[in-house]
């Protein structure tokens, strides 16, 4: 005998991979992308350019999130009012979940970053560049839907 639950659910799952499957062909979504990359690419630029400055004086990982801090609030402003145009919400709450997202994506850039300077043996502001592109994919899906989910 079939649960009620599972059926529910079955048709809650099928629903959101309707949903994905529209979403990556909608033109929308690929608009959002490219906004998405050009607001990592200013924080990019931030966190990058920060991390080289603190580096010499701290030790790396330290300055490596400090300078992601002060990127990620950047980002989330400008993700905020142009990539997602969000004007619903409570912006401490899609500011907190952003938050998660980043730490998740941070994880990531620390573990690549690490690795990169570690056992790769690169300069590390090149190791810093390459690391925060490693979680550019999560973090966009992440950011699209959870924190600026409608």
């Amino acid at each position: 005998m079939k649960d009620a639950r599972t059926d529910v659910a079955a048709v809650g799952l099928k629903g959101h991979a309707e949903r994905f499957n529209v979403g990556v062909r909608s033109h929308h979504n690929w608009l959002e992308l490219a906004r998405f990359c050009v607001v990592g690419g200013s924080g990019y630029i931030i966190n990058v350019g920060l991390f080289t400055v603190f580096y010499r004086s701290l030790p790396y990982p330290i300055a490596f999130v400090l300078a992601f801090v002060v990127a990620a609030t950047s980002n989330f402003i400008w993700n905020r009012v142009w990539t997602f145009k969000i004007e619903h919400g409570e912006p401490h709450v899609q500011y907190a979940r952003f938050l998660a997202v980043s730490l998740l994506a941070l994880a990531i850039d620390l573990a690549a970053l690490a690795l990169l300077v570690e056992v790769v043996g690169l300069h590390k502001p090149v190791a810093a560049a390459i690391a925060i592109v490693v979680a550019t994919p999560i973090s966009f899906l992440g950011n699209k839907l959870w924190s600026f989910a409608a």
